[in-house]
């Protein structure tokens, strides 16, 4: 096996954490057990927590972007120290996971060093830039820039196939590929342990009808959305108990909204959990994975409950939901509360079909990433050899 010197460039990275954070870590992992790895990322004051990674990392100085935990990386010059150490690396390939500021630093050194350059499109950024800037005619010129960084690489993955016609109406000129998102969790050996301590944990003992969802606490992400299906179940009397994993910038607001519908009793906040074990337990502990969400492209957290055969509710026709078939490995329905809050009714009704479901989306959806890194190795010596022709 050819041992390549592989730059990852990605404008977010730890502290800041999110389904693309951890698919870059797991990626880099895995590939630095035979390659040599490094990942160029914004500068953050967590730096001496780099040095227990088994990849390089070399951060960029970079801005704080206000009422957020991400940094933004300084625009990096040719004459720049930073520019300076990256060309003396030497790099075989650049893997890009971003357009932006770093994103477009690995697309430049890639230029200058006449080596390929792979890019990777994790997230729907014009729903994100819709939620930021209200004129339409900013965002089709900010989608077109962010475009552009990908139509300079000499290819792009995507994380499903849905993604391919996205890509096609954004205005991508080639033919992009698709290479799935894994996880890192194993199922567990002793999952009624895990059970007992998360209902110790939560004060789950007596509860039958758990609830789901992990991920950015934003509105992007549908949480409000969940919010109000929810309060319509509790308007049924029907029982249940719904756990929020995650932090983010509108915490406070849900947490406002919460005491608004009176949901105190049958919602729990964990905040973010880092521990994968304990995560893993939670999922395994719920029903049902809620999981609306219309920006994401193939979120890691459907994996990972899909790996403790926890099926998810998800939007019909949403990209995220593309490896799901209704009622065969998950569950799809309409963009409505009404609608949403039935169908989870309607889920939790039926237990056996649920647990069949359950091991469907196991077997079906449930990667992981040394796969997934033999496959994008792959890739990378191909377009290595299409560059040395």
């Amino acid at each position: 096996m050819k041992r390549l010197k592989i730059g990852i460039f990605m404008d977010s990275y730890y502290p800041a954490i999110d389904g693309v954070v951890l698919a870059i870590d797991n990626l880099a992992n895995c590939l630095s057990k035979y390659n040599d790895v490094t990942v160029v990322v914004p500068y953050t004051n967590t730096i001496n927590n780099d040095i227990n990674k088994p990849y390089k990392i070399i951060r960029i100085k970079s801005y704080h972007i206000p009422l957020t935990e991400y940094n933004l990386a300084k625009i990096t010059t040719k004459l720049s120290k930073e520019y300076k150490l990256l060309i003396k690396e030497n790099f075989d390939i650049i893997h890009i996971h971003s357009p932006f500021t770093v994103g477009y630093l690995g697309l430049k050194i890639s230029k200058k060093l006449k080596i390929p350059c792979i890019s990777t499109m994790h997230t729907r950024f014009d729903h994100e830039i819709r939620r930021i800037i209200k004129n339409e005619y900013i965002n089709k010129k900010i989608m077109k820039k962010i475009i552009n960084i990908y139509n300079k690489t000499d290819c792009t993955i995507t994380v499903n196939k849905a993604m391919i016609k996205v890509l096609k109406n954004f205005g991508y000129k080639h033919n992009p590929i698709v290479i799935n998102n894994g996880t890192d969790l194993l199922p567990l050996n002793n999952p009624e342990k895990y059970i007992s301590i998360i209902n110790n944990k939560f004060n789950l003992t007596n509860d039958k009808n758990i609830l789901l969802f992990v991920g950015r606490i934003t509105s992007i992400k549908n949480i409000f959305f969940i919010l109000d299906s929810l309060k319509l179940l509790k308007e049924d009397n029907y029982p249940f108990k719904m756990i929020y994993v995650g932090t983010g910038p509108d915490e406070s607001k849900l947490k406002k909204k919460i005491k608004e519908y009176n949901l105190q009793n049958n919602i729990i906040l964990t905040g973010i959990i880092t521990n994968r074990l304990l995560l893993s337990s939670i999922y395994k502990r719920a029903d049902l994975f809620l999981f609306p969400s219309l920006c994401d492209t193939s979120s890691l957290v459907q994996i990972e409950a899909a790996i403790n055969e926890t099926p998810g509710l998800f939007i019909e026709n949403s990209v995220t939901a593309n490896t799901i078939t209704n009622n065969v490995n998950g569950y799809t329905c309409k963009l409505d509360t009404k609608i949403y809050k039935d169908k989870i009714k309607e889920i939790l009704d039926n237990k056996k079909e649920l647990k069949k479901i359950g091991i469907k989306a196991r077997k079906t959806l449930a990667k992981n990433w040394q796969d997934i890194t033999k496959e994008t190795y792959k890739l990378y010596l191909k377009e290595i050899d299409k560059k040395n022709k």
